[in-house]
């Protein structure tokens, strides 16, 4: 797909986790292992801890999040005992305002999800509705 044709939306409708369950995992998470983060350019890192399984759930969050925001480009690796989530989005305006805004999840997580989808409708993300489970 090419760039200009990558749609700056979030689509949870064949995800296997609700919106609601995401956000609280993103909360276990930041909140068991989140060691810092940081923004360099357009590029954005969350560090945590190597723990047992903090890995390969990272990996996991990271593929369900490329699956319903297909304008984000993840990158996961092991550094220095840490495990490393490099997020970056396309070359799209829009895109990098919600790579911003996911820059800021560790301080929002807990808000709510029409609170944070509020402020990422804000920076122009489009939502495909989600039918509750």
């Amino acid at each position: 797909m090419k760039i200009e044709e990558t749609p700056i939306v979030c689509d949870m409708t064949s995800a296997p986790d609700t919106p609601a369950e995401r956000l609280a995992e993103y909360q276990r998470l930041f909140t068991a292992a989140l060691v810092a983060r940081e923004r360099v350019g357009d590029r954005v890192w969350f560090r945590f801890r190597a723990d047992d399984g903090i890995e390969a759930w990272v990996r996991d969050l990271a593929a369900r999040e490329k699956a319903c925001c297909a304008f984000f480009d993840f990158r996961v690796d092991l550094v220095g005992g840490e495990v490393h989530w490099e997020a970056g989005v396309i070359d799209d305006d829009i895109a990098r305002e919600v790579l911003a805004e996911f820059y800021a999840l560790p301080d929002h997580v807990g808000e709510g999800v029409p609170a944070l989808e509020f402020r990422y409708a804000e920076r122009g993300l489009t939502f495909a509705r989600v039918t509750p489970r």
